[in-house]
């Protein structure tokens, strides 16, 4: 995760109540911003603590409907680096929980290296980027 917490962030960060936090918490807690697609963005961040077992978790949720790419893609570059990978998983059914039908997750394991398939599996990448592609 980043060092620093953007501003809009910070502006942005809920300061009480049972996801309240304050400016020494960095990027734990709770912050309502506007997105690049006009929806407000109800961002939760936690981890990584011996309870996360080394996960950096960022929940996303909009009142209405499921986050897009570009606010998913938005909220990932508040939080991390654009060189560091971050997933959505979908578990199995089994281990599945639903709090919020229009909450998504990002996650990075501090543990491991998350593995990143090879580009031209994703779908056709240009020469200059075929060149520099794992």
């Amino acid at each position: 995760m980043r060092i620093t917490v953007a501003e809009k962030l910070e502006n942005g960060r809920l300061r009480s109540g049972l996801w309240g936090s304050t400016p020494a918490d960095k990027l734990m807690g709770a912050f309502l911003i506007m997105g690049p697609s006009g929806a407000q963005l109800a961002i939760i961040s936690t981890g990584p603590t011996p309870e996360d077992h080394a996960w950096e978790h960022v929940s996303v949720s909009i009142k209405h409907r499921t986050p897009n790419w570009a606010e998913m893609s938005y909220v990932k570059d508040l939080f991390w680096g654009e060189d560091e990978c971050v997933v959505q998983f979908h578990p199995p059914k089994s281990v599945y929980v639903n709090y919020h039908p229009f909450c998504l997750h990002l996650w990075k394991s501090i543990a491991h290296e998350i593995p990143v398939p090879p580009a031209h599996l994703i779908g056709p990448i240009d020469k200059q980027r075929a060149a520099s592609a794992p």
